[in-house]
């Protein structure tokens, strides 16, 4: 019988304590894929920050860090500077990149630290209790806004691919997500981009993965999906927003 598919030897074989419909589990799915495909695994160091994302240290086969909420760029830039052989990855929720970590974010996209950062964007904060993020949605509920996110009162939604373009320093920049099959297709491919940037010594990557919490939406899993779909897409486009290439 032929073998037409199997788990990454950069994952390890260990239950993955995420919720069901959760994305997590199929970004390091892919991350761990793009690692084995570009046979980087024994020099590859990842960093993770507070949240969700702080379990990642389990399950990624490769030197791993945890930092405190906010600091993986900061972390990253380190590690990269100190050990610039080494291929290193900060793993972000949207609450730790672009509310707590937003300055070391900034920062480094405007140094163009030659690091590569995979964001998470799902519209709120998830291990710490499905408080308000920095991207929940206008008119979406969490404990923090529990009669939904107004303009008034919490300002408008940060767009964080869009503020980064403004900067020389980031050279690479997409948004995808893994609410479709089509979608987690393009994940990869985008992931693997920012790897390949820093292999090549671009400078700074990062991808934004739209990803799902049922959870903390108190949605199903296929709810979750079309959450994404219908309503994140909307406020976040889809798409490239700087390239090297451009």
């Amino acid at each position: 019988m032929k073998l037409i598919n199997k788990k990454p030897a950069s994952l390890v074989d260990k239950p993955m304590r995420y919720c069901p419909g959760c994305g997590h589990g199929i970004v390091h799915r892919l991350i761990a894929e793009i690692m084995d495909e570009l046979d980087i695994r024994e020099r590859t160091v990842g960093v993770a920050p507070v949240g969700c994302a702080v379990f990642a240290d389990e399950y990624f086969n490769c030197d791993m860090i945890q930092g405190p909420h906010g600091r993986g760029p900061a972390i990253a830039t380190g590690i990269k500077r100190s050990k610039p052989e080494c291929i290193v990855f900060s793993y972000q929720g949207d609450g730790d990149l672009a509310s707590i970590g937003m300055a070391e974010t900034v920062h480094s996209a405007a140094r163009s630290e030659n690091i590569t950062i995979i964001f998470i964007n799902n519209a709120i904060y998830g291990m710490t209790g499905g408080q308000m993020a920095p991207t929940t949605l206008l008119g979406q509920t969490s404990t923090t806004c529990p009669a939904g996110r107004s303009v008034a009162v919490n300002g408008y939604p940060i767009k964080v691919c869009e503020m980064l373009a403004q900067l020389q320093g980031a050279r690479y920049l997409e948004r995808t997500a893994v609410s479709t099959a089509p979608g987690v297709i393009k994940t990869k491919k985008a992931i693997k981009k920012a790897f390949q940037n820093q292999i090549d010594c671009v400078g700074f990557s990062m991808v934004e993965v739209l990803s799902m919490c049922p959870t903390n939406w108190g949605m199903t899993p296929v709810q979750g999906a079309r959450f994404v779909d219908e309503k994140m897409t909307p406020v976040y486009p889809l798409g490239v927003f700087r390239s090297p290439e451009k």
